[in-house]
């Protein structure tokens, strides 16, 4: 079963952005520049965790094209 990208990428974007925004105002910062860095944060978060997804769908995908060759090669066709 493939992932479902939208869904991963979303919890790890508002994970990064209350980290992010947390990290920020323990720090001494400015509210307004905490929110800023957080978006952006949360911003990248959500577009390297669909590239991740993305890229573990792609692995799974040919996993699976190559043990269903692999099976149909072996002569043992049960279709």
């Amino acid at each position: 079963m493939l992932l479902q990208i939208r869904p991963i990428a979303v919890r790890c974007a508002v994970l990064c952005f209350f980290a992010i925004g947390i990290v920020g105002a323990l720090g001494g910062l400015a509210p307004y520049t905490c929110c800023q860095r957080a978006v952006l944060g949360a911003a990248i978060a959500y577009v390297v965790a669909g590239l991740a997804a993305r890229a573990v769908n792609a692995i799974l995908t040919q996993a699976m094209i190559a043990d269903r060759i692999r099976k149909g090669n072996s002569g043992d066709n049960r279709n």
